[in-house]
C-alpha cells in the first residue's frame, strides 16, 4: 500500500511529513482530530439530536430490545421503529441478529446497539465524513438512575470519544419528558456529576457559544399534560446560568412550537416567555408540524420570521428545528405509514433553504438516530426486511443521502454555497466510495473557492487504497490545521477548510500553499484566504 500525503504548506524542497497517531477510544486520552470544527460557537453549526438509547439483549446493562421491541417483545409484527438502519459498513462485532427479521432475498437483518463504542465512534466518522458538526446527546431526565443511568453515561462516553477522534463537538440536551412533579431536581444532581466527576465541561470538544459551555433542556412549555411545572423550569434555567459551581453556561431550551404566542401545543401561561427570555438561545420543535412543501414555506413565514423578530428584539439566539420525513406506524398503527414523506430529499432541503433565508444562523437537525418516528438521517437501507412489520425506505436514494444534505445544509447556512432552493447536484467529488469510477492516477485540484472567505473545498483523487494526510500551513511553514489523517480507498474525494486553525480561531489574510506528494508525485497550488 503507497502512503500518500497531501498538505496545504509554505513548500520547503525535501519537506517530509508523516506518522500516524496511535489512537484510543478513551475520551481523555484520544489525540487531536484532523480537520475538527470550532467548539467556541453555535453559530454557523448543524448540531444534530443523537438519541443512543437503542440496546440489545448481549448488553450489559441488561435492557433487552430497547427502543427495538414493542412491549418488550421484538419479531415481525412486534416493533416500535419505521426504518431500518443499514448495517453494510458495520464490523461482525457490531450486527446483532434481529429474531425473525429476513429480507426479501431471505438473508438474516441485523441491528445496532447505541452500547457498542465502535458504533457510536463509526456515526461521529461519518458526520466528519459529510461535515456535520456535532450532536446534542440526549440524556432522559426520568432514567438518570439504575440502569438507566449506566446507558446514557456508556453513550455519553462513547460521544466523547467519537467527537474527539473525529473533530466534532457534543453538548448534553436534557429530555423532560416523563418527569413527575418536584423531579427536575434530578437534572440538577445529574448535572453536578457530569460537571464535578465527569469533568465534561473541560473537554476540548464540549461545545461552547458565547464563551460559555452549552446545556440543553428540553420539553418546557407543552400543553400536553405534564406534571413538572413551569416553575421547576425557571429554577432549572436559573441554575445552569448562575449557580456560581455548576452554573456559568450557555441554556438553550426545547419548547413548543407555539411558544410565542402560547396558544395550540404551548401553556397558555406567561412565564414561559419569562423562561425564555432568561434563556440564551430558544429551540422550538417543529417536527411533525409542516407536512408538506407549501407548508414549509407557510410555516417560515408565519412562525419562523416572527420568533426571530422576537429574539432579536430581547436579544436572544434561535435554534429552528429541520427534520426530513416523519412515520412511526409500528409504534402507533393508527398512524399511517410514511405520514410525512421525504420526497427524495425536498422536504428537508427546502426547510434548509426557507430557515436559512428567514435569518436563522444555526440549525438543530432532528434526527441522526431516530428510527422510531422516521427521522433518522443516518445510513438506512432501501432493503428492509418483509414481513408482518413494515419499514419505509430512502425512496431508492443512496442509504447516506440526508448525511450529505446536511452536509450541504451546513455549507449553506454558512454561506460557502449560494442560497438556494434546489438540492445541490451530487457529483461523484462528494461520495466517498466511486464504485467503479477509479481514477488514473494522483491529481490536486485548485481550491474553490479561491480567494476565499470563510471556507474553501480541496479536491484530490487517489487511484489506489493509500494513507492520505491533508493539512494547512502558512507561508512560514507553521501547522494551521489538519483534515484529514487516515486510510482512504481509491476515488476522488472533496474537504473542506473553514479558515480556521487547530484552536478554532480565524487564520488572517493570506497566501497558503499546498502541496500533494507521494513516492512518485508531487504537486503545489497557491490559495488566497481574504477577510
Amino acid at each position: 500500500m503507497m502512503r500518500l500525503t497531501l498538505t496545504y504548506f509554505a513548500c520547503a524542497a525535501g519537506a517530509v511529513f508523516g506518522g500516524v497517531p496511535g489512537m484510543s477510544l478513551s475520551a481523555q486520552n484520544l489525540p487531536a482530530s484532523p480537520g475538527r470544527v470550532n467548539t467556541a460557537t453555535l453559530t454557523g453549526k448543524v448540531m444534530c439530536g443523537y438519541q443512543g438509547w437503542f440496546a440489545v439483549p448481549s448488553d450489559a446493562i441488561n435492557r433487552g430490545w430497547y427502543h427495538y421491541a414493542m412491549g418488550g417483545v421484538l419479531e415481525p409484527g412486534r416493533c416500535k421503529f419505521d426504518l431500518w438502519p443499514d448495517m453494510s459498513d458495520m464490523g461482525d462485532d457490531e450486527k446483532y441478529a434481529a429474531p425473525g427479521f429476513v429480507t426479501a432475498s431471505g438473508e438474516q437483518a441485523y441491528l445496532f446497539s447505541s452500547q457498542n463504542r465502535t458504533t457510536v465512534v463509526r456515526h461521529f466518522r461519518w458526520m466528519q465524513d459529510y461535515g456535520i458538526d456535532g450532536v446534542f446527546v440526549q440524556r432522559f431526565a426520568s432514567e438518570v438512575r439504575g440502569a438507566g443511568l449506566t446507558q446514557f453515561n456508556n453513550v455519553l462516553e462513547s460521544c466523547r470519544a467519537g467527537a474527539r477522534l473525529h473533530g466534532r463537538s457534543y453538548a448534553v440536551m436534557y429530555d423532560l419528558s416523563g418527569l413527575k412533579l418536584g423531579q427536575t431536581s434530578s437534572v440538577i444532581a445529574d448535572w453536578k456529576m457530569l460537571v464535578g466527576t465527569k469533568k465534561i465541561t473541560n473537554d476540548p470538544t464540549y461545545q461552547r457559544h458565547n464563551d460559555k459551555p452549552v446545556v440543553a433542556v428540553w420539553g418546557i412549555g407543552f400543553s400536553d399534560g405534564r406534571q413538572y411545572t413551569l416553575q421547576e423550569c425557571e429554577a432549572l434555567v436559573d441554575f445552569l446560568k448562575n449557580d456560581t459551581t455548576y452554573g456559568g453556561c450557555t441554556v438553550m431550551v426545547g419548547v413548543p412550537t407555539h411558544w410565542r404566542t402560547l396558544e395550540g401545543d404551548a401553556v397558555a401561561d406567561s412565564l414561559l416567555l419569562t423562561i425564555c427570555k432568561k434563556a440564551d438561545i430558544v429551540s422550538p420543535w417543529f417536527v411533525g408540524r409542516p407536512h408538506t412543501l407549501e407548508a414549509v414555506s407557510t410555516h417560515a413565514e408565519g412562525v419562523v420570521v416572527p420568533d426571530l423578530a422576537w429574539c432579536t428584539y430581547y436579544g436572544r439566539e434561535y435554534l429552528p428545528v429541520v427534520f426530513p420525513g416523519f412515520s412511526w406506524h409500528n409504534m402507533k398503527p393508527e398512524s399511517p405509514m410514511n405520514l410525512i414523506p421525504r420526497l427524495k430529499g425536498k422536504f428537508l432541503w427546502s426547510q434548509y433553504y426557507k430557515y436559512i433565508g428567514s435569518g436563522a444562523t444555526m440549525i438543530y437537525q432532528a434526527m441522526f438516530d431516530e428510527i422510531d418516528e422516521g427521522t433518522a438521517i443516518f445510513k438506512c437501507t432501501n432493503d428492509p426486511p418483509v414481513g408482518a412489520s413494515m419499514f419505509v425506505d430512502y425512496e431508492g436514494q443512496p442509504t447516506d443521502t440526508y448525511l450529505w444534505l446536511a452536509g450541504q445544509g451546513g455549507r449553506m447556512l454558512r454561506r460557502e454555497v449560494a442560497l438556494s432552493d434546489s438540492i445541490p447536484p451530487r457529483s461523484p467529488a462528494d461520495v466517498e466510495d466511486r464504485g467503479e469510477e477509479h481514477p488514473q492516477g494522483f491529481q490536486l485540484d485548485q481550491n474553490y473557492p479561491n480567494p476565499f472567505n470563510p471556507g474553501t473545498q480541496i479536491g484530490y483523487e487517489i487511484p489506489e487504497d493509500t494513507f492520505v494526510d491533508i493539512s494547512i500551513y502558512s507561508l512560514v511553514g507553521e501547522k494551521v490545521a489538519t483534515l484529514v489523517n487516515r486510510t482512504q480507498p481509491a476515488g476522488r474525494y472533496r474537504i473542506a477548510w473553514d479558515g480556521m486553525n487547530e484552536e478554532g480561531l480565524k487564520m488572517p489574510s493570506g497566501v497558503y500553499v499546498g502541496r500533494l506528494h507521494s513516492s512518485s508525485y508531487c504537486m503545489s497550488k497557491k490559495m488566497v484566504l481574504i477577510r
